[in-house]
């Protein structure tokens, strides 16, 4: 008689985990058939996945879409839960009109997934940033009559970055919901693409990590924490890169608010760390090796470090072997896997 393998102690809870429906890529696909040349990296992001043939566009593209198929690999991976969230650029290319129909057509196909399986599914919502309330009365429908977990923010805005003043709504509704907004990768902007795009660093490769570091530290050091001192911002690839540079961030800043070097940059009442300590959750999304958990989790604080996948372009199951066998005891991987993705997005 066979014997059913222990239950392990924890539930394993992915938490960036990219998501998608049919009609997104319609969309996308008229968008950058109309508008070839509007916006360089989009193309470069979406003109491969949602219009390139080939084996791994068409693999992606199905495992956003597919239920049954995203089911059956968290089973064989062993993760129990997903946090999905509309794939990037998500709304954020797209004119209010069109990123208004994409946010609510994605938060509503969302949730009947959720519906339908509740245990092994939550969601972030979709919104509108280019809207006139920089997408608040869609955040709040999600939250209050979808019950979604938060918010996803796929980086800059038609290039334009999240803190400047017109997206101060969003962030206060974020703020006033008690929901964290995850800040993800998109493409670079238009100023930064060209040298990215010219040896193909564009991508996950690199250029989405400097592109989204360089988002979450702008934030920063435009006092939106002193604004919302109670928002909270999620970030993946364990900060795209931005704990490895604490400590020469506080360094230089302080210098350079101490000789006033940028009239135009007013001072902060913390150094940048402790907003990026304070404010900040990470997550392991693209990013399983010990020796780099286990530093990000030295300098930011190990409850501050939480488990993801980034599902389905990063979809390799033995890295959740990897990161089951971290040397942290057995409550530590519990936080590590649920405990705190169950408190910041109240699982």
């Amino acid at each position: 008689m066979n014997q059913e393998a222990p239950k392990k102690p924890y539930r394993r809870i992915a938490v960036e985990e990219g998501w998608g429906f049919p009609e997104m890529f319609d969309i996308y696909k008229k968008f950058l058939t109309d508008y070839p040349q509007d916006d360089p990296s989009f193309m470069s992001l979406m003109g491969y996945y949602a219009l390139a043939d080939g084996e791994r566009p068409e693999s992606v593209r199905r495992r956003l879409t597919d239920t049954e198929t995203r089911l059956q690999e968290m089973d064989a991976a062993g993760i129990d839960h997903q946090l999905l969230s509309l794939t990037s650029p998500g709304t954020n290319p797209l004119p209010a009109r069109e990123a208004t129909w994409l946010a609510q057509r994605s938060n509503d196909a969302m949730a009947k997934v959720i519906v339908d399986h509740p245990t092994r599914f939550s969601g972030l919502a979709a919104v509108p940033f280019t809207a006139t309330d920089a997408g608040a009365e869609e955040l709040t429908r999600a939250v209050k009559d979808l019950g979604f977990k938060g918010a996803i923010l796929n980086s800059h805005v038609r290039d334009e970055y999240t803190d400047s003043p017109h997206f101060l709504s969003f962030y206060e509704a974020a703020e006033a919901l008690d929901v964290p907004v995850y800040l993800h990768p998109n493409g670079p902007s238009q100023g930064l693409f060209k040298p990215f795009h010219d040896r193909g660093l564009d991508g996950s490769i690199y250029g989405f990590g400097v592109e989204t570091g360089l988002h979450l530290l702008r934030l920063v050091v435009s006092g939106i924490f002193e604004k919302f001192p109670h928002l909270k911002i999620v970030v993946g690839h364990l900060g795209e890169a931005l704990p490895f540079w604490l400590n020469r961030i506080d360094y230089m800043y302080g210098k350079q608010i101490a000789t006033g070097r940028y009239a135009h940059v007013k001072p902060l009442p913390k150094k940048p760390s402790e907003y990026l300590k304070e404010n900040v959750w990470y997550t392991t999304s693209g990013m399983p090796w010990q020796d780099e958990v286990m530093f990000v989790r030295k300098m930011v604080g190990a409850d501050r470090v939480m488990y993801a996948m980034d599902y389905p372009y990063q979809y390799e199951p033995s890295e959740v072997d990897i990161q089951d066998n971290l040397p942290i005891s057995d409550e530590e991987k519990f936080q590590f896997f649920e405990g705190i993705a169950t408190r910041v997005f109240k699982i």
